[in-house]
């Protein structure tokens, strides 16, 4: 089965004028405790304007009361982007017909149609089973329960720690690989290929952190805590294999050699700028040729000084030893 897309900016934009805490919230879950249905439209551009039919102007102070108050007509309730005003109330909408949606129920469908053809954000409520679906950025967003939903994201928090796990010891691996000059093309897509797995789970967890609002001050946290600078890591692999990167087949076996350029190892580098790793590498061209360097080579590189070059060495100096050091303990 193929996984869901990635959430848009879009989405979480419009989930985070959603997310508990928040005003339209409020009004929200007025109208699913009152049984009603509704179908909001978090913008009152002209291009909104103008598939609105009927219906009466407001221009009044959004509160969550007069939301759920205008909820009992059975029209379209029109409120500002910044959701500071309801502009209109108790309209039709006549989005585009043939714009295609999945939905069944009258409500949804126009709730989709609107949201994929002009763009804006829609949050559609049903009355009959109290479902509340944003629709924002070509995608939906059911929302769940927070109590439910704070019971997937620690779950899912444990699985991307144990992911995170694995993709430490493929990355200490690879390393190893790195500096014994025998990496191959399998292992560094089992690195890239983890953290890739790791991304997915953090953008997952990252969406329910923005629906779930101020419930999700914690999990901000630890999320933080597991996946800071991992970006960084998996970003530094790919530019050390250009050719992987860039999606370049090679012919054979997996088991190819590939030989990195040396940034993931620079990184380690203290005040290293990129700039000059990117330079270091350039010169040198692999990582190999960089290890057996000595600090006067590395020197003779634009832009790099004696002081930088000696850090540099004896940076690299340290790693070999430490990882060759971690085979025999």
């Amino acid at each position: 089965m193929p996984s869901p897309p990635a959430p848009t900016d879009a989405l979480h934009a419009a989930l985070a004028q959603v997310a508990p805490g928040t005003g339209l919230r409020d009004g929200i879950e007025r109208i699913v405790r009152a049984k009603m249905g509704a179908l909001v439209v978090v913008s009152d551009a002209p291009k909104v304007l103008a598939i609105c039919s009927g219906g009466f102007l407001l221009d009044a102070e959004y509160t969550p009361q007069r939301l759920s108050e205008l909820a009992k007509m059975d029209g379209a309730i029109i409120i500002t982007d910044d959701g500071t005003r309801i502009a209109r109330a108790n309209v039709h909408l006549v989005p585009d017909p043939t714009v295609p949606t999945a939905e069944t129920g009258t409500r949804h469908r126009t709730a989709e149609r609107v949201a994929l053809s002009l763009g804006v954000p829609v949050i559609s409520v049903s009355e009959e089973m109290s479902v509340i679906n944003v629709y924002a950025g070509g995608q939906r967003r059911q929302l769940q329960d927070i109590g439910r939903l704070l019971d997937r994201a620690n779950q899912a928090l444990q699985t991307l720690e144990r992911y995170k796990e694995k993709l430490d010891d493929a990355t200490r691996a690879l390393t190893t690989l790195e500096i014994e000059d025998v990496a191959t093309v399998h292992d560094v897509a089992a690195v890239v290929q983890r953290g890739e797995m790791v991304r997915q789970i953090a953008a997952e967890i990252e969406t329910m952190i923005i629906e779930l609002g101020v419930d999700a001050r914690l999990l901000r946290l630890q999320l933080d805590e597991v996946f800071t600078s991992l970006d960084d890591e998996l970003d530094l692999v790919l530019a050390d294999y250009p050719a992987l990167a860039e999606g370049a087949s090679i012919v054979g076996s997996s088991d190819a050699p590939a030989s990195p350029m040396g940034l993931r190892l620079l990184a380690r580098v203290p005040r290293l700028t990129h700039e000059q790793a990117v330079a270091i590498t350039g010169c040198f061209g692999e990582l190999s040729r960089l290890l057996r360097a000595s600090a006067a080579d590395i020197a003779k590189v634009p832009g790099v000084n004696a002081k930088t070059a000696q850090a540099v060495k004896d940076t690299l100096d340290r790693v070999t030893e430490s990882t060759i050091l971690d085979q025999y303990i």
